[in-house]
């Protein structure tokens, strides 16, 4: 079961800026690009950290309101340093969440969530800047087709994961919501079906009875014992 990954969804090559980069200059860009931050860069590609437009919003309130409570967490000389800065460098975040290309879409917004920052800066194993993913893009995973889900779940999930027979459960995907009917071999193997249908990229909710062929939950009858609608061999009740 393959998960999408930060590289199916980022923005490459993103447009950035360089420490140097006069804010005048930054605001236009946010502007221009309809972003909420840039990523700010050495002349080698190197993350030097990330500029948003909170920092420039927070800059604009220092330097009417130096003392105001929005500042009361700083220093006199940070908000001296911030109030009169003229370039990205001076009042970007110097040390920016990063992600992999290759970390998977979910890891990427527990980051995000951990990091309380709405985009993450990607980078290579040299540390260069590759691109930018941001939540928007993580949205992306509910876009995919229903017919892609159905056929992950029915080719891959279904056989080769919870290791069941395709042909005796009916697979649904309408608007990522996965319906199924139809049975399972075995009684064990039902406790597994919702969690790695949950996983399936794309799928926003399970529902569904199956059946069971074989309970292979209970103890087996003994050579002595006669046979009885309970035994594993002809169980067969919906869960």
């Amino acid at each position: 079961m393959r998960h999408y990954q930060v590289r199916d969804v980022m923005t490459a090559g993103p447009m950035t800026v360089t420490p140097s980069t006069p804010i005048k200059e930054v605001a236009s860009m946010l502007v221009r690009l309809q972003a909420g931050a840039l990523p700010v860069v050495t002349l080698r590609d190197g993350v030097a950290g990330v500029i948003t437009e909170a920092d420039l919003l927070r800059k604009e309130q220092l330097q009417r309101d130096p003392e105001g409570s929005h500042s009361a967490h700083l220093s006199y000389r940070d908000r001296r340093a911030i109030a009169t800065a003229e370039t990205a460098g001076e009042i970007m975040n110097p040390h920016p969440a990063t992600v992999r290309p290759e970390t998977a879409v979910a890891e990427a917004a527990q980051l995000m969530s951990r990091h309380q920052t709405r985009s993450l800066l990607v980078t290579g194993a040299d540390g260069k800047l590759l691109g930018v993913v941001s939540a928007r893009d993580l949205l992306r995973v509910f876009l995919r087709p229903d017919e892609a889900i159905k056929a992950e779940i029915v080719g891959d999930v279904l056989p080769r994961y919870l290791g069941t027979n395709p042909v005796l459960v009916d697979v649904e995907v309408i608007d990522g919501v996965v319906r199924l009917t139809g049975e399972l071999e075995r009684k064990s193997m039902l406790a597994a079906v919702q969690p790695a249908l949950r996983a399936v990229d794309g799928v926003v909710d399970v529902i569904g009875r199956l059946g069971y062929a074989i309970d292979d939950t209970r103890r087996p009858p003994q050579p002595d014992e006669p046979e009885t609608p309970h035994s594993p061999v002809v169980a067969r009740r919906l869960t």
